[in-house]
């Protein structure tokens, strides 16, 4: 896990000085090690810049330092991310008469791409967001994993094109972005930004599972994967076979993640997830597994006591930590500047708090992530069945009109029930997959904003270009998988976790085993009452019964209490002062009632607060006035 940056193309000025100052921005990324190499081409009209931040955990040599290069210099590399199968791919290309001169999954990237150049995507497991120039071939390229878990963002100006691991480094040297008031109409709507747009106007992401290539000026992007989930695969398939292959791949999947030179753990919230992810591990190691655990000290949201009995179950050597309302606001400005973004989720703050602690002891961990995502353990994934039957019996107008206002007002209403009442009966698909994690109608939108605002995606129908004819759960699922996941979980989550310095892998997105679970019919994912139902059944020989078939909490933090409390005037001065800035260019009647009405108890507006919340102190942390 690194940190990676620079440019291509025109000579700019001062390019040491801007080097250093892209380098220092990511240092967090990458404490061992830093590196800055300059290339001139084309016998000086254009120049390279490769930069890199080196957090150490395969071959810790100073070998294995970037930036890269082999057979003096043809193929040259900056990476960030690990290529979990690089013994397998080093054995083969020792087959084929390669030498290697360290034993870094590094080399084996760039050995990779000699023999089998653009075609090496299909070979890769891991995660990746990496630069390589082919002076052969005169070309950059910059790749980016399947599902997005490292980041890359791209910034072009004629024929300059910049790259980044992390936005802050590409505003480090830049003329000032502008500030993009549309993506922001996005961004309320959506409660992240959707790719590839940011929130600057300049700057953009390099699509996942894409790669980007740059030859004498023009940059030209291409799509090498898409999750399967696009089409339907479905195929029959045995009860036993299936739960057998399942455990198969995923206990593979773990195994082949924990393959590291440095200490590493696993982060575990008590769920079904984490704790199936922690039981295999324990299958694969000699050593009691470390665990890192948060919660809080209000006893409904806090999973602690599921965690503890997982890990005295698997004996493992357990941290834990609490955490209070005011550890919030005092890391949320930081983390939004380490973002480059709004933080879309409370649960990011957690999670950062987290990883510092677990990177005193590790530098590595395992996690659940993106098994809701493949195997449909939201809600909403059981939801968009059911609401494709409501759908079917109730006119939209009587939806509008009359039963989604009257579930709403129900006093004592759940966020579940809103969410349901807001999502269920909206007709266009792409609404209804923003509407199910959104927080707020397209009608509240534009009583928001002050005008109507469509809440398509034209500009990038990718999220909404499943088969028609595939089942309303698949079609959840890619949405998810293309949107949702490396959007908002994936980029949340690399950034809380490398800013504090630790790398996180997700063996639930391997390859291999999304292909698997995209070919099963929906029975072994979602039932009447519980998800993810093909993890359940094959773990339930190595998993406590109450974490087995617990129901899904998820990793909620109590903002919603402590906006009515040791919050409320927090909210109120950002959000209804005078020093608000998003008061400028939204309703401040509407921004006044949403927080009288929640801090009064007469709604809840907790997704739309802490939206608000994190799109005010965005503004204020990167300086950006009202939009003209």
């Amino acid at each position: 896990m690194c940190g990676i940056a620079g440019w291509i193309g025109p000579r700019v000025e001062n390019p040491q000085d801007r080097a250093a100052k892209m380098s220092s921005t990511l240092r967090h990324r990458g404490p061992d090690a830093e590196g800055i190499e300059f290339l001139d081409l084309n016998t000086g009209e254009n120049q390279l810049a490769l930069v890199h931040r080196r957090l150490a955990i395969i071959d810790l040599n100073a070998e294995s330092n970037q930036p890269m290069h082999i057979d003096d210099g043809r193929l040259r590399i900056i990476f960030n991310g690990e290529i979990y199968n690089y013994i397998e791919l080093r054995q083969e290309l020792i087959g084929l008469g390669h030498h290697f001169r360290t034993r870094s999954d590094t080399e084996v990237l760039l050995r990779a791409y000699d023999q089998w150049h653009l075609s090496m995507f299909d070979r890769l497991s891991g995660m990746f967001a990496f630069a390589l120039w082919d002076a052969q071939r005169h070309e950059l390229i910059l790749g980016r994993d399947p599902f997005g878990k490292k980041p890359l963002y791209l910034m072009q100006s004629e024929k300059l094109l910049s790259f980044a691991s992390e936005i802050n480094a590409l505003l480090s040297s830049q003329p000032k972005a502008q500030f993009d008031l549309d993506t922001v109409h996005e961004y309320l709507r959506w409660r992240y930004v959707p790719g590839p747009r940011t929130l600057f106007k300049q700057i953009r992401k390099l699509n996942p599972g894409s790669y980007a290539a740059w030859s004498q000026g023009t940059v030209t992007e291409t799509r090498y994967y898409t999750p399967p989930d696009q089409t339907d695969l479905t195929e029959d398939i045995e009860d036993e076979t299936a739960k057998r292959r399942f455990l198969e791949l995923l206990d593979h999947s773990v195994e082949i993640r924990m393959r590291s030179d440095a200490p590493f753990g696993a982060f575990l919230s008590g769920g079904l997830d984490s704790s199936a992810i922690v039981a295999l591990m324990t299958k694969h190691s000699d050593k009691p597994i470390r665990t890192f655990s948060v919660g809080f000290s209000e006893p409904a949201y806090s999973e602690l006591p599921f965690a503890r009995r997982v890990a005295d179950h698997f004996k493992t050597d357990h941290c834990e930590l609490v955490i209070e309302a005011d550890d919030l606001i005092d890391q949320l400005p930081k983390l939004i500047r380490h973002l480059g973004a709004p933080v879309s989720q409370s649960s990011d703050i957690p999670i950062y708090l987290m990883s510092e602690r677990a990177s005193q002891d590790v530098k590595m961990v395992l996690t659940g992530e993106g098994a809701d995502e493949i195997l449909g353990g939201y809600p909403k994934h059981r939801a968009e069945s059911l609401a494709g039957i409501y759908r079917s019996l109730v006119p939209a107008l009587l939806h509008n009109n009359l039963l989604a206002p009257l579930i709403r007002a129900m006093p004592g209403a759940s966020a579940k029930f809103d969410t349901f009442a807001r999502s269920a009966g909206e007709r266009d698909f792409a609404a209804r997959m923003i509407s199910w994690f959104g927080a707020m109608t397209a009608r509240e939108h534009g009583r928001l904003i002050g005008a109507p605002a469509n809440c398509g995606n034209e500009r990038n129908d990718f999220p909404f270009s499943s088969s028609a004819k595939a089942s309303h759960l698949r079609r959840a699922l890619f949405f998810d998988q293309t949107s949702w996941l490396p959007d908002n979980l994936l980029e949340r989550g690399d950034r809380m976790m490398m800013a504090g310095s630790i790398e996180g892998r997700m063996p639930f997105l391997d390859r291999d085993l999304v292909a698997f679970v995209s070919k099963l019919p929906d029975r072994y994912k979602v039932g009447w009452r519980k998800g993810k139902l093909i993890l359940r059944n094959s773990m339930a020989n190595m998993l406590p019964e109450e974490i087995l078939n617990r129901r899904k909490i998820g990793f909620k933090v109590p903002v919603a209490e402590w906006f009515r409390g040791s919050m409320r005037n927090y909210v109120h001065d950002h959000l209804c002062s005078s020093q608000s800035v998003i008061r400028s260019y939204l309703s401040a009647k509407c921004l006044d009632q949403i927080v009288s009405e929640h801090t009064k108890g007469a709604a809840d507006h907790e997704k739309l607060i802490w939206a608000l919340l994190n799109l005010e102190i965005f503004h204020r942390e990167f300086a950006l006035g009202a939009p003209q």
